[in-house]
């Protein structure tokens, strides 16, 4: 009896390793001594949240605040402080003034010739609205561009497009002249609007200078 139980000793004693013994901790102990960094728990029980809900007065969690979302400057319908955002007028240039001025005047006297053969009341109708529009969206440091550049395009319409009689230089002058003569009224009303309008700019504009 005693010789099996010997070698049963000697064999547990050759499988561990060298050093103290110890002895596995029982169920008792474990649960009384926490681990390092664990607080204490109970047997079987789920480990607690450190986090708590914030609760309101019935017990219910709050939702979450919603977020604050700044209007975009690149969108043109998107509100800012309860009004819509509308930019400022386009302005042209002097350059651009002469260009525009040419190409509407252009396009009015084409119109008038492809409809009646002629320049004619189209073509003086649409001159005026040329020029009031190149007096009100002119900028204000290139106010004179606009009574300039009208009596210019006049006459290059005319120019290209007026009919004439026979061809050459001298053909061509006189086709000229004697379409300004002729259409003289559209262009000193077209001219002078443009005049009258730039005019009152410069006087509002002066004055708003002086109250400042």
């Amino acid at each position: 009896m005693i010789g099996p139980y010997v070698g049963q000793v000697e064999q547990s004693i050759r499988t561990q390793p060298p050093g103290p013994r110890r002895r596995p901790p029982t169920r008792a102990a474990a649960a009384a001594v926490p681990g390092p960094g664990r607080a204490p728990e109970t047997v079987g029980a789920a480990p607690a949240s450190r986090l708590r809900p914030v609760a309101g007065p019935s017990g219910a969690v709050r939702p979450a605040a919603p977020r604050l979302r700044l209007p975009l400057r690149g969108r043109a319908d998107e509100r800012l402080y309860g009004r819509r955002r509308t930019g400022r007028p386009t302005r042209l240039t002097a350059v651009g003034t002469g260009v525009v001025a040419v190409l509407a005047t252009l396009a009015v006297a084409g119109a008038d010739r492809l409809l009646f053969d002629d320049l004619n009341w189209l073509f003086g109708l649409g001159y005026l609205v040329v020029c009031f529009q190149l007096a009100v969206r002119v900028r204000y440091a290139d106010l004179l561009a606009a009574p300039i550049s009208g009596p210019i395009a006049f006459a290059l319409a005319l120019l290209l497009l007026a009919p004439v009689g026979s061809s050459g230089v001298t053909a061509q002058v006189v086709s000229l002249a004697t379409g300004l003569a002729l259409r003289a009224g559209w262009l000193f009303s077209g001219t002078g609007l443009a005049a009258l309008i730039v005019l009152a700019r410069f006087i509002a504009q002066r004055r708003i200078h002086r109250s400042r």
